[in-house]
């Protein structure tokens, strides 16, 4: 039997919402200055990276993004919107069963993110421009890690929802469900931030369909902080859209991806996080096929460069079609991401 979907949401509840997301953005503008003014005066440059994601040299990117990183270019603005969604949560949006993990996951990864967007900035193991891969891998493990342990033992979640079979008892194996949600979500966030505003837009359609879903749920908090963090990422991407006054870094890329994650679990979504992540999916696919091609047919690639925004620009696409074409992608997939939540929903 088909169930009817009904929302009957209380007035101010909408309100209460929709504020968060507008407070989110005027928050983030307002102290968009005062990073801007502290990143120029302490020149916190982002370094190009050398080794690429699929191995070896990154040769063809270098030659694409010289410019950028001759002319300086912030990074860590991350921290703009990260202290932002963090300052109105935790003023006016604070909930233990919605929004205490997200809100955890995000400073804690973001901490990470932030140790190595610094060591990048200041030069430390210049041969890769940051923290290394098994180090950075582990401390986000441990974040993620403790978020499970979290959602397992205080939120008392021990299942996992399923169209068709719908929920499925695995007891403890959430923790480590959760641990790879996480880790994989927020690691091809990171992939994906490559390109002058490229990783904001799509975050921000990633979140909006995510705070209708958890509307629908009847999650209001967890979808006012799905909405600060629409609000807030809106403002970095104004600023971030092609030529790019500052990145995001680490500390941003990292900081959502995990949030993104969290949301997803805290909803019990995962079946369509790929599908709203599409973009995220396709991007770090590109640099898995690329890799594993350079292995097995001796140093031959598939694409040019990965992930694979930079591989056409390396056919030739401006910069700024290629990131207006994968927003197009990234709302697509959200739509039929909710698509798909809907019909295993309610039917």
């Amino acid at each position: 039997m088909t169930r009817t979907l009904r929302l009957l949401v209380p007035t101010s509840t909408l309100i209460h919402v929709f504020v968060l997301g507008f407070l989110g953005f005027m928050l983030a503008m307002a102290l968009t200055p005062i990073f801007t003014t502290l990143a120029y005066k302490y020149h916190w440059w982002k370094k190009a990276r050398s080794d690429a994601w699929s191995g070896g040299k990154a040769t063809v990117y270098n030659k694409l993004h010289a410019a950028k990183h001759r002319n300086n270019i912030p990074n860590m603005a991350g921290l703009i919107f990260v202290v932002s969604i963090a300052i109105v949560t935790l003023i006016t949006n604070l909930n233990r069963g919605e929004t205490w993990l997200p809100l955890a996951g995000m400073i804690g990864a973001g901490l990470v993110g932030l140790a190595d967007d610094m060591m990048n900035i200041r030069g430390v193991n210049s041969s890769i421009a940051g923290m290394k891969a098994k180090v950075k891998f582990t401390l986000y493990s441990v974040v993620a890690l403790l978020g499970g342990w979290w959602f397992w033992d205080k939120l008392g979640v021990h299942t996992l929802y399923l169209p068709v079979v719908h929920d499925i008892n695995i007891g403890v194996f959430v923790i480590p469900l959760f641990w790879f949600v996480v880790v994989a979500t927020a690691n091809s966030v990171n992939i994906t931030d490559g390109l002058d505003g490229l990783a904001g837009g799509l975050l921000s359609s990633s979140f909006a369909t995510y705070a209708i879903i958890a509307g629908i749920q009847g999650k209001y908090s967890l979808a006012a902080f799905c909405l600060t963090v629409v609000g807030a990422l809106l403002s970095y991407t104004w600023f971030n859209i092609y030529p790019a006054r500052f990145f995001m870094g680490d500390v941003g890329s990292f900081a959502l991806g995990t949030a993104l994650g969290i949301i997803a679990m805290q909803t019990n979504t995962i079946y369509v996080l790929p599908i709203i992540g599409g973009v995220y999916v396709i991007e770090t696919g590109s640099v898995i096929i690329n890799r594993t091609s350079k292995k097995l047919r001796h140093g031959k690639k598939v694409f040019l460069s990965s992930p694979i925004h930079h591989h056409f620009e390396a056919i030739g696409w401006p910069e700024t079609k290629v990131t207006m074409r994968f927003w197009i992608l990234g709302q697509i997939a959200a739509v039929l991401g909710l698509i798909v939540f809907l019909i295993g929903r309610f039917n």
